[in-house]
């Protein structure tokens, strides 16, 4: 576990915000960046591909074939399958601030801890946030600028404040 905090500062404080390999200076930053997520993550499947400035929690799990976002910022708890992809901007979080006492403020209430799932084959737009506790079902679209505050069944393509289930994939053209 020492070995993974130590990637995980290397990773926050000199190579978190690296340029992009897209860019002709990229030299061999976005390299350094997967291998220092990759080694650092609790689980990790293979050919990640971390973009500048995405944070995610040492004891989170991402499959193979994932991307995160630009910018992204992942708690702790959450699991993310395989080949997901995620727009710049995106926020999933695993916790939330307790409120239920009305004797003191809600900042002295702790927090309460959820597990917060990506299935696999998901596509999250950009400035998407999907909030603690929230089951994403596989083959799933997240259209930008939503927010997920419930589970979503496999196939849909949400979006919306908050989120609601637009469609499915599986329905047919006409």
């Amino acid at each position: 576990m020492l070995k993974r905090k130590f990637l995980f500062l290397i990773y926050v404080l000199f190579f978190k915000n690296t340029p992009e390999d897209f860019r002709p200076y990229s030299l061999f930053f976005p390299n350094i960046r997967r291998w220092l997520v990759t080694h650092y993550l609790e689980e990790c499947g293979k050919n990640l591909r971390v973009k500048k400035g995405a944070e995610i929690s040492l004891n989170s799990t991402i499959g193979s074939d994932s991307e995160l976002g630009s910018n992204s910022v992942i708690q702790a708890n959450v699991e993310i399958g395989n080949n997901v992809i995620m727009g710049p901007d995106i926020k999933i979080y695993s916790r939330n601030h307790k409120y239920d006492r009305l004797d003191i403020p809600i900042q002295q209430q702790g927090k309460s801890y959820y597990k917060t799932k990506i299935g696999d084959d998901v596509w999250i737009g950009a400035n998407v946030i999907i909030t603690a506790g929230c089951n994403i079902g596989d083959h799933v679209i997240i259209a930008a600028g939503s927010v997920v505050t419930k589970d979503i069944p496999e196939w849909a393509i949400i979006g919306g404040v908050p989120a609601k289930v637009i469609k499915y994939r599986t329905e047919t053209k006409k």
